[in-house]
């Protein structure tokens, strides 16, 4: 999970939790607010009641069975006037009960103002009732529109949060991927900051140009040091050549120090192969090569069985190039020729007398698929794990070879973004896929 998620994924937590909170505060209190204001209504409908309360209805109250109710058609509200005896001290408490009630044949819950008072020296009971249908139906009301009014409010926070975060996190992002990301190579590296507010991607850019600095230097340094060795190495060594060429050559040479010296030769090409063949990976990946050659695969396979074919003859092998495709990218042309010829060399060194190499390509989805499949002796499964690294050889008996065919064809393979798979099984041969990136199509 990206920064950015997890500071919506926070933000998004924090602010439920409060919205929450609120939301049961507010509801939770919507009933007593509601007694509250239904309290008050029914307080001044008391006052009002009383205020205009006149002898002559007292006596007609009083002559109609000392009872009086009044109600609406709906039955949302009534008062009844009840007179009542002295017996006991007059109380000025006002109650409110809430309690169901028969209007008519009607059940319905009622909130109830109870209240005794006294009017020319009688005692009398006044109830004010108001139905609580119409104040729970508000209160549903008001719960429905609270939900959706604070829902609202998150989905536009969570909004507005994670575009606040984007637009915080938008430097860092283009610092990852203008100074890292788009970075191969050292002395390439752009120094200018990214304009940014934030003091922490202020530290970061500005950490990440020095560590650049210093890798940059060392890169330089180790570019130095392989021209310097591969030339303090070479030297030597085609001096040391050319001398025992000049002792083979003289006249009245024992056998036995013949013998030597030409093994001292072979042993000097050797040593001046692996010294080539690290200098080249080298090179390629501190990419000091272009990619300006636009390579045709089928001329560089026309090119290198021409020059492998006395070796594919002298071992009886049958070399079929099907490949169909007219394919053609921008890469470094002699860099493919060196995978090509590896690959191959590989297919023709390790394959059976009388066996067979088989070339195709095809075309899947928008990638060029170039597949190399021998009939040689292959390889178990836990060996091709490791056969893409230095000094290491899929044939453990093989002691001709130094490990390095691979190593070089998988850097080249690296510094163009193309992916070899491979498969093999001992004694049936080993597959090569070559798959190249769409951008070269």
């Amino acid at each position: 999970m990206n920064l950015q998620a997890k500071f919506a994924l926070y933000n998004a937590a924090t602010k439920i939790a409060i919205i929450l909170v609120i939301g049961s505060i507010i509801l939770l209190s919507l009933d007593k607010i509601s007694y509250k204001h239904l309290d008050n209504r029914l307080a001044k409908k008391r006052q009002k009641i009383i205020k205009n309360l006149s002898e002559r209805e007292i006596d007609s109250l009083l002559h109609n069975q000392y009872s009086f109710t009044d109600y609406n058609i709906l039955k949302e509200e009534f008062i009844i006037l009840t007179a009542i005896p002295k017996t006991s001290k007059l109380s000025h408490y006002i109650a409110y009960i809430t309690e169901k009630r028969e209007i008519e044949g009607d059940i319905e819950i009622y909130r109830i103002l109870s209240d005794e008072f006294e009017y020319h020296n009688k005692r009398y009971k006044l109830e004010i009732g108001e139905s609580m249908t119409a104040m729970q139906a508000i209160k549903n009301t008001v719960r429905f529109y609270t939900l959706i009014v604070l829902a609202l409010v998150l989905l536009i926070t969570l909004i507005t949060d994670y575009a606040f975060a984007n637009f915080i996190l938008k430097p860092f992002y283009k610092i990852v991927d203008q100074k890292l990301n788009k970075v191969n190579d050292p002395s390439l590296y752009p120094y200018n900051n990214i304009p940014t507010t934030t003091t922490d991607f202020q530290f970061l850019d500005n950490s990440i140009n020095g560590l650049m600095r210093k890798i940059s230097d060392m890169f330089k340094l180790e570019k130095q040091f392989i021209a310097n060795v591969s030339h303090e190495l070479l030297t030597p060594i085609s001096v040391l050549n050319g001398r025992l060429e000049n002792i083979l050559a003289a006249e009245n040479m024992p056998q036995e120090h013949e013998h030597k010296i030409i093994a001292s030769l072979k042993t000097l090409n050797r040593l001046k192969t692996i010294i080539n063949s690290l200098l080249l990976i080298s090179k390629i990946e501190n990419e000091q090569y272009s990619k300006k050659d636009m390579v045709s695969i089928s001329l560089e396979l026309q090119d290198i069985y021409e020059d492998l074919e006395d070796r594919i003859i002298a071992k009886n092998l049958s070399f079929s190039n099907r490949t169909t495709m007219a394919f053609h990218f921008m890469g470094n042309q002699a860099l493919i020729h060196i995978l090509l010829v590896n690959m191959i060399n590989n297919a023709i060194k390790y394959n059976k007398e009388r066996g067979a190499i088989d070339i195709t390509d095809k075309l899947e989805g928008l990638q060029y698929h170039l597949t190399i499949a021998d009939t040689g002796r292959g390889m178990p499964t836990a060996a091709l794990i490791n056969i893409f690294n230095r000094f290491e050889r899929g044939d453990e008996k093989d002691e001709s070879g130094f490990g390095l065919g691979l190593a070089i064809v998988n850097s080249i393979a690296n510094f163009h973004q193309i992916k070899i798979e491979v498969s093999s099984e001992p004694d049936k041969g080993t597959t090569f896929n070559l798959v190249f990136p769409v951008q070269h199509l």
